[in-house]
């Protein structure tokens, strides 16, 4: 069997309804292909009113639509990417999405339980069906939704529904450092994780320390790939040009950090060389590559996750081509 070794990058967060079918999203599209990037995670959310709610409605307003990821996908296409569809779910209270769950002590929890997987399945079939329908190379059917996860006998019925409308492969979206709490990954082909681990000890951190950070994180890896015999991809991962980015990948609420390329561009180093060569390790889906980037002469004082200008780029670039 071929190795599956995903060079990509996550595109279309952070957008609205009518965002992917611009001029700037078109030209963003051709600039990432430029990084020698083959896949990306077409991914896009619509909310939930709270972390407790039990229904997923589609905000009209807001989400992308469904012409809208058409776009995208024959944008995609033309450019020679291939595309993993990544529909999320985040909750309008302001609460991370790896809350969204119930109470186990109490004793109605079943019935919002049922409701909401009822919901979110539903909310799965629908893009999965257009996933198919597109041609899709990948189907994502959740993301960090830590919560949710112990639900091991809803997952697996709601992953059945999916694979009854969608053909290739599906992946789920772990988060970091809960990866063993999936007992379900044998019911997907590919185990995701968002692969944000604090590899920096203090800011401005060296590649040779990140390097040493990684290496048990790979190890770990191993581990949960020869559990269930599936490739690891890293979903998510990334962090900001922003000193002390490396100490808290995920963070993008503190703005008042300086600038700082090296350490971005450490991170990314550091994980590609201990990952690259592993036979049962998938790729990447780097977070991220902005629908509508800054002008290129901004890169040096930009400090988002963005890698279009920065030293960062060069790197991933380099070990993408092969140059």
């Amino acid at each position: 069997m071929e190795r599956l070794f995903i060079k990509g990058m996550t595109w279309g967060w952070s957008s609205k309804r009518g965002d992917y079918r611009t001029e700037a999203a078109a030209d963003s599209m051709r600039k990432l292909k430029e990084t020698g990037s083959e896949w990306i995670a077409l991914s896009f959310w619509t909310w939930q009113d709270t972390v407790h709610s039990t229904q997923i409605p589609f905000d009209y307003g807001y989400t992308v639509t469904d012409r809208d990821i058409e776009a995208a996908v024959r944008e995609a296409r033309g450019n020679g990417l291939k595309i993993c569809l990544k529909p999320v779910v985040n909750s309008r209270d302001g609460l991370w999405r790896a809350h969204i769950g119930f109470p186990e002590e109490d004793n109605a929890s079943p019935s919002y339980w049922d409701r909401w997987f009822d919901s979110y399945t539903n909310f799965l079939v629908h893009y999965a069906e257009l996933a198919e329908e597109l041609g899709c190379e990948m189907f994502c059917v959740g993301c960090e939704m830590v919560k949710t996860e112990s639900q091991t006998a809803r997952w697996t019925k709601t992953i059945a529904r999916v694979r009854e409308v969608y053909s290739g492969p599906l992946i789920y979206n772990a988060n970091h450092g809960k990866e063993d709490g999936v007992a379900w990954f044998d019911q997907v082909d590919v185990i995701g994780t968002s692969a944000y681990y604090p590899v920096g000890s203090e800011p401005g951190d060296t590649e040779e320390n990140m390097i040493a950070k990684w290496l048990p994180i790979r190890d770990k890896m191993e581990r949960l790939h020869r559990k269930f015999n599936k490739p690891v991809v890293f979903m998510e991962i990334g962090c900001r040009s922003a000193h002390g980015c490396a100490t808290m990948p995920w963070d993008f609420l503190h703005q008042e950090l300086p600038f700082s390329e090296e350490e971005q561009a450490n991170f990314y180093s550091s994980v590609i060389k201990v990952f690259w060569d592993q036979p049962w390790f998938g790729g990447f889906f780097w977070w991220d590559w902005s629908v509508n980037l800054y002008p290129l002469e901004e890169a040096k004082s930009n400090r988002g996750f963005d890698i279009y200008g920065k030293r960062a780029g060069q790197i991933l670039t380099e070990w993408y081509t092969g140059r």
